[in-house]
């Protein structure tokens, strides 16, 4: 670059600076004179010559100079040319042949380029203007050729300053002759000197003033905007100045029309958000060229790359400015902030909520017809994002204001184009439409909502633009109307919570927090304006042309687009259920035939719960009808093994179970087991507890030895560890989750704390008893069991204190539940123990007669609020069901067998009977399905169960363990 022409520290005065660097040849500073006493030549009427100067021609083009620059040999050279000769690889002077310091080429030779424009002017036929023509005020006229002469011809800086000054005076004086000013402003040597004043000035008042003045000229004059962009360091000059805090000339820098790119690679967006920014009463025109300048960047910029500038814009008080740009006089600063907002809601989806408190819809609308089709579509698409807030009762509010603001009727512009919108836009347009139509309550018939119907389900059938089809379902997905903080539809997860994943909902909000940052609590939702609108709208929907929607949906799951296949199956998963809310009209058959497969299909074969839990709200539906559970019958295996896997997560999975169950009249269709495996352990004797926990399967037995397993392939156990710290059996493992700790108790008067690892367990500490340890049950600061051979439960604390309670009665086994201790006792009575205030409940009272057979209770298990007790037959049923709230009988399991052990799971209750056989019961039902023989005739002394209750864990006196599954 080449210096500055002058600086502060320079000793001569102002006045007295050139304008001409000192290595511009006297030759040219002889041509300038020529040039000009030339100008007087010509207007004598003399002939004009046409010759070019020598000087005026590069020696390597041998054309015209267009950017001349002149190297520190003195020698000039056309810019484009003598970079190609340094490119090359000369570092010369291509006449001199002496070498250069620097291949970097200074600035432009404004000097000689505005000699240049001014011989060329003055060479042309048509420059010649008889006197005669002038006709207006002669003393302005002098007045501004001398002004003009000042700028163009002084050698002294501060006289050329001087005349810039003048002719900004002239101009604002003048009225009449403003297109005569202009002619003679708008010359080429005219220009130039504006731009030489640019480059050399340091006057604040002088770079303003011709600022403006070429501002003035270039919005009459295309050509002066020509001139100042064919050169780059023109551009890159006015750029400086508004860096420099001229904001005039941002409004020059919008004239010249620059890319959005180049506008990025100038750094100029801080300093345009700046401008913004600092003017809380919207500012005047530089802020509107900033405005403008800026929604050129953001337009022009792919999606990766505007995420920063969007980001800065949100970060800025620049946003409130472009909010005001709304409601601007002109069109087209209206339209620009559209696009900066639009683009701003797209890239950070809070940002929606500021701009809903303070934007004007009435400026937009207005504009609506007069603005070209893409500007049209931008301002739909702002609109519809502006409906996308986390708050129902506040998106009616907007849809109001959308509705019924503007001079004309906003639903009937809208139908109008959405008629002749392209194919890829005209879902947006009919989304917003047909949320405008359901504002009231619909009507039977409505040409708007039959309109955006017809479009929406032709959009989502178009194969031959994925783009429409993508745009369709997700507009059609979002009119379910839940959106979270930062107008992300919450449909998905909202569809999870309904079928029981109430986790993934919270999860969902959470991450849309942080991702947000969003700091304050979000609104609660109210769930009953919600559900008004998603019934509502769901009926407008489903009724279109009774059902056509689903055809289209079941199209579009079948899609090779997977983006496609996922939203229209979500929206299926949406409406299907749906269905099962709103009366019934028919429609649901017609969902059945085509989308009930799909349904079936994913939830039998996808890995992903979430898609089967989805699968399962719309199966939820169909099995209300009896056509429905008959299309479901030869699917009943798959769709109840997968409900059993969901049960644990979802409660309607649960309540799936229960209406299959009352639906088969033979319970053992439902519920039928295979065996699995079986582990030979006899080397260790009996199999006396089982216990799992972590996905680990522990088993204690009576050699003292605890063993770790862990399920394999083909659903076989493997052996990961083994331990043998007891002297005697191990007669109980408890698990106690809250510490993620495994208790074992042992006939050698100990319990073993372990903590489970990846590799398996490691004993943290004993505890010494006084007596022999049996039925351990543990909660988080005692554990209960029974001693060998004596009376009653002792209570130890872990901090070492112990007490006997009950000691009047034989215990045989023992449940404990929040505090309460449930005995089941040799004479057949159960009790309830209050371990903080000892107070003892009957639940049964058992038998008082010495010489009436005993019938001890061996197995106690508290499920649902439920206790199930088990022993010998007694009074035609070895199974009693209590209620532990009232001690109510619930009812009974009428089985015949001396039931030794019992484990419920959430549909079946499991009797391990001393015959070596299993009763499988229906909970529900309390009916017998299925009984499990074991492989010998041992004693059944433990029944486990998995984390999800699928594999059943027997123990056997005999030491096999086997594992069963529902088949």
């Amino acid at each position: 670059m080449v210096q500055p022409m002058w600086d502060k520290g320079d000793e001569l005065e102002k006045s007295e600076v050139k304008r001409f660097p000192s290595f511009i040849p006297e030759n040219i500073k002889k041509v300038s004179s020529f040039c000009w006493s030339l100008t007087n030549f010509m207007e004598d009427g003399s002939k004009v010559l046409h010759a070019p100067p020598k000087d005026f021609v590069c020696p390597i083009t041998t054309h015209i100079f267009h950017d001349p620059v002149t190297l520190e040999t003195g020698q000039t050279y056309e810019r484009k040319a003598i970079q190609e000769w340094i490119d090359r690889g000369n570092s010369t002077c291509p006449i001199t042949r002496q070498d250069l310091h620097t291949t970097h080429l200074p600035r432009t030779n404004y000097v000689l380029k505005r000699l240049i424009a001014s011989w060329q002017e003055q060479s042309s036929p048509a420059a010649v203007s008889p006197k005669s023509v002038i006709t207006t005020d002669g003393t302005m006229i002098t007045e501004l050729r001398v002004a003009i002469t000042e700028l163009c011809t002084s050698e002294i800086l501060r006289e050329a300053e001087a005349g810039v000054l003048r002719i900004e005076g002239l101009w604002k004086e003048a009225k009449r002759e403003v297109e005569i000013v202009r002619s003679m402003l708008s010359k080429p040597p005219v220009i130039n000197g504006f731009v030489e004043i640019l480059l050399t000035s340091l006057d604040t008042q002088v770079l303003r003033a011709a600022v403006v003045l070429l501002t003035e000229l270039g919005s009459r004059d295309q050509g002066v905007v020509q001139a100042l962009t064919r050169v780059d360091s023109d551009v890159e000059r006015i750029v400086q100045l508004f860096k420099n805090g001229l904001v005039e000339a941002v409004v020059l820098l919008h004239l010249l029309e620059p890319s959005g790119l180049s506008l990025v690679e100038m750094d100029l967006v801080v300093y345009l958000l700046g401008l913004l920014a600092s003017r809380e009463d919207g500012g005047g025109v530089p802020e509107t060229a900033a405005l403008l300048l800026l929604s050129r960047i953001v337009r022009s910029y792919a999606d990766e790359n505007v995420v920063e500038i969007v980001r800065s814009i949100v970060s800025s008080r620049a946003i409130e400015r472009i909010m005001i740009g709304l409601g601007g006089e002109e069109v087209e600063e209206r339209v620009a902030a559209v696009s900066i907002l639009l683009r701003c809601i797209l890239e950070d989806g809070k940002c929606r909520n500021i701009i809903v408190e303070k934007v004007e819809i009435a400026p937009l609308l207005e504009v609506f017809l007069v603005v070209s089709d893409g500007e049209r579509f931008e301002i739909v698409h702002f609109l519809s994002e502006l409906v996308k807030l986390n708050r129902r009762s506040l998106n009616d509010k907007m849809l109001h204001v959308i509705k019924d603001e503007g001079t004309f009727s906003t639903m009937h512009t809208l139908v109008l184009y959405l008629q002749n919108a392209s194919v890829d836009e005209a879902p947006i347009v009919a989304g917003l439409l047909l949320q405008l139509d359901l504002l009231d309550e619909p009507r039977k018939m409505s040409i708007y909502r039959e309109e955006a119907m017809d479009t929406l389900i032709s959009c989502l059938r178009n194969s031959e633009s994925p783009i429409a089809q993508i745009c369709a379902a997700e507009t059609l997905l979002s009119l379910q109307g839940s959106f979270s903080y930062s107008g992300k539809s919450l449909s998905r997860a909202l569809l999870l919570k309904r079928a029981g994943f109430d986790r993934t909902y919270k999860s969902f909000m959470r991450k849309d927090q942080r991702r947000h940052n969003i700091s304050a609590p979000q609104p609660q939702h109210n769930m009953e304006d919600e559900g008004e609108w998603e019934k509502k709208v769901a009926f407008v929907v489903v009724s279109h042309e009774f059902g056509l929607v689903f055809e289209a949906l079941a199209e579009g799951v079948k899609s090779s687009f997977k983006e496609l296949q996922s939203v229209c199956f979500m929206i299926a998963a949406w409406l299907v259920y749906m269905l099962s809310i709103l009366p019934d009209t028919g429609i649901r058959g017609a969902a059945r035939v085509c989308l009930l497969h799909h349904f079936i299909s994913i939830f039998k074969s996808d890995n992903n719960t979430e898609e089967r839990a989805l699968s399962m709200l719309g199966l939820n539906t169909f099995i209300r009808d009896p056509e429905g559970l008959q299309d479901l019958a030869g699917h009943m295996k798959d769709i109840l093994k997968g409900l059993r896997e969901l049960k644990k997560s979802s409660a309607m999975a649960f309540e799936m179970l229960k209406v299959f169950s009352k639906e088969h009249e033979n319970s053992a269709d439902l519920w039928n087991h295979k065996e699995l495996s079986q582990q030979d352990c006899s080397i260790n004797g009996e199999v006396l507890t089982l216990a799992c926990f972590k996905g680990k399967i522990f088993s204690g037995h009576s050699d003292g030895t605890i063993k770790v397993w862990i399920g394999g392939e083909e659903e076989q156990l493997h052996l990961i560890q083994q331990v043998q710290e007891h002297t005697k059996a191990v007669t109980s493992l408890a698990v106690l989750h809250s510490s993620d700790k495994v208790y074992s108790g042992s006939l050698d008067r100990t319990v073993r704390v372990w903590t489970v690892t990846e590799e398996g367990i490691y004993c943290e500490q004993v505890e010494e008893m006084k007596d022999q340890i049996n039925n351990l049950v543990v909660a988080n600061s005692i554990a209960c069991y029974i001693p060998q051979g004596g009376g009653g439960i002792k209570v130890h604390s872990w901090n070492g204190a112990s007490k006997l309670v009950n000691q009047h009665k034989y215990a045989k086994c023992l449940a404990l539940v929040q505090g309460r201790l449930y005995c089941g006792c040799q004479d057949n009575s159960i009790q309830e123990i209050d371990l903080v205030t000892g107070t003892v409940g009957n639940i049964q009272t058992g038998s008082k007669k010495l010489l009436v057979k005993s019938n001890p209770i061996h197995a106690l298990q508290v499920h649902e609020g439920l206790l199930y007790a088990g022993g010998p037959s007694f009074d035609g049923a070895n199974v009693k069901i209590w209620s532990t709230s009232n001690y109510g009988l619930i009812g009974s399991l009428q089985s015949t067998l001396d039931v030794r052990t019992l484990a419920v799971s959430s549909e079946l209750v499991y009797l391990g009977c001393k015959s070596g056989s299993i009763e499988v019961w229906c909970k529900n039902k309390h009916t017998r399905v299925e009984t499990l023989h074991t492989s010998s005739t041992a004693k059944i002394l433990c029944i486990a169960f998995d984390a999800n209750q699928d594999i059943l864990l027997v123990g056997t006196s005999d030491g096999t363990i086997q594992t069963w599954g529902l088949n």
